[in-house]
């Protein structure tokens, strides 16, 4: 039988491949346009940190509005004022402007990132879901190097036109809208018309029963532990973000083009690790993947502190990439498992997840700074692999394949749910079906019409 082609996955990663084309422009040229407007080094770091911030205090609120108004509505909208922001960089010349406009975006994430990873969760399938969220990364990662190589070209020739710049991406941010709009669906809306046909032969009584029945024998995990979680591991996996070119040439002592070459390893190895790693989430074991993710982070520490040269500040990026391949797609298929007991606040389950990811990604980066200006690398470096055990033991502890908590018969409070089969005595039975409308003879069977 020949297998489908699942369009609608296949263009959410076309997005995320486009969107990221666009907004690595941006990232690239966004800090040293601060710098020409005479932003200070702490202003910098307030501007790029403006938009992930204000991301993690929405994305409760937002994650509620895309399970109410719909996934892919909310996804539209995301994208478009995303497009409005590359739109309106090119004609800010006021540093307000770009704060204001740093501020916008974080409201675009906080729409786009709980209903692209429901969509993800909705189309990437039961037993590839991992896999999905693999290629999705793998999509965003490579495209997000090859733009900021772009964008150091593109201010080269131009001689630091930043408009220009920002201008091509906001051309660039149109792609994914068109592709999100002509091909994404939203799984409820594609699967009415084919369930139609065979829901429509069962009394709204028997699909009541089965739809109280299957949540009434489940209910959802607590989330909140599942937020710590995504705290300890982005904190690991993020705290040399921003930091790896001063690490690599001040500390190290390579050159520009040296650094440069350890980024190109770095997305090569990428291209390849995060497909193997979602099949491996998918297929052999979700904690063996997290648990990759953990050494890798241990050994980079220590191969920062105990070989800063070209190969050994090469060994430890690449290490550290691996290690975030890894923990991409599990906790992509960690956050869809969680939500699937919920679906109807499915992009709201995973906004809470995905706020404590976010929340790590911006305070690990100011732990590292102080650490690093405090006490030192070899500082910064031992938190990190103390950070990446604890992680570990909370992760064995959390990441514990959720299972559906089964509720006992005396739990259940609407009675409506339970349809009487068969003849028994009627009396237990008749206040609650007589409420529901069926219709009782004394034996308690179902009276002909």
């Amino acid at each position: 039988m020949k297998r489908q082609v699942n369009v609608p996955l296949i263009a959410i990663v076309g997005e995320g491949l486009l969107s990221r084309l666009s907004f690595g422009l941006i990232s690239f040229a966004l800090p040293l346009y601060a710098r020409h407007l005479g932003f200070s080094l702490s202003q910098v770091g307030i501007l790029v940190a403006l938009n992930s911030a204000v991301a993690v205090a929405l994305k409760p609120l937002l994650g509620w509005a895309a399970d109410r108004f719909g996934l892919k509505r909310t996804f539209v909208a995301a994208i478009s004022l995303r497009s409005l922001v590359s739109l309106f960089l090119g004609f800010a010349a006021a540093p307000w402007e770009l704060f204001a406009i740093r501020t916008a975006h974080g409201l675009s994430m906080s729409l786009r990132d709980p209903s692209a990873n429901a969509l993800i969760a909705e189309h990437g399938g039961e037993k590839s879901v991992a896999s999905a969220f693999a290629w999705y990364q793998t999509a965003k990662s490579v495209a997000g190097s090859v733009s900021k190589a772009f964008a150091g070209i593109l201010l080269t020739v131009t001689a630091a036109n930043y408009p220009l710049v920002f201008f091509v991406a906001f051309a660039l941010s149109v792609l994914p809208l068109l592709v999100v709009a002509r091909y994404v669906k939203e799984e409820s809306d594609a699967s009415r018309a084919l369930s139609h046909r065979g829901s429509s032969a069962a009394t709204p009584a028997q699909r009541n029963e089965v739809e109280t029945s299957a949540s009434a024998t489940q209910v959802r995990p607590k989330v909140l532990p599942f937020v710590g979680l995504g705290f300890l591991i982005a904190s690991t996996a993020e705290m040399l973000n921003g930091l790896f070119p001063v690490l690599a040439t001040e500390y190290a002592g390579l050159s520009k083009a040296q650094a440069g070459l350890v980024y190109a390893v770095s997305t090569l190895v990428t291209i390849f690790s995060g497909p193997i790693f979602g099949w491996l989430s998918d297929n052999v074991s979700r904690k063996l993947v997290l648990m990759v993710r953990g050494v890798a982070n241990t050994f980079s520490s220590i191969l920062y502190v105990v070989a800063p040269t070209f190969a050994g500040i090469g060994v430890a990026k690449t290490l550290d990439d691996i290690g975030k391949a890894a923990f991409r797609p599990a906790w992509g298929a960690l956050m869809a498992q969680i939500s699937s007991f919920d679906k109807r606040n499915r992009a709201r389950t995973m906004s809470w997840m995905s706020m404590g990811e976010d929340a790590g990604g911006v305070f690990a980066p100011m732990l590292a700074g102080f650490l690093w200006s405090t006490w030192g690398i070899t500082a910064l470096m031992g938190s990190r692999v103390l950070l990446a055990i604890v992680t570990e033991v909370y992760a064995t502890i959390a990441a514990r394949s959720p299972q559906p908590v089964k509720l006992r018969a005396n739990s259940l409070v609407k009675p409506r749910s339970v349809i009487p089969a068969g003849p028994r005595p009627i009396f237990s039975f008749r206040l609650p079906a007589e409420k529901a409308g069926w219709p009782l003879d004394v034996t308690g069977g179902n009276r002909n019409p």
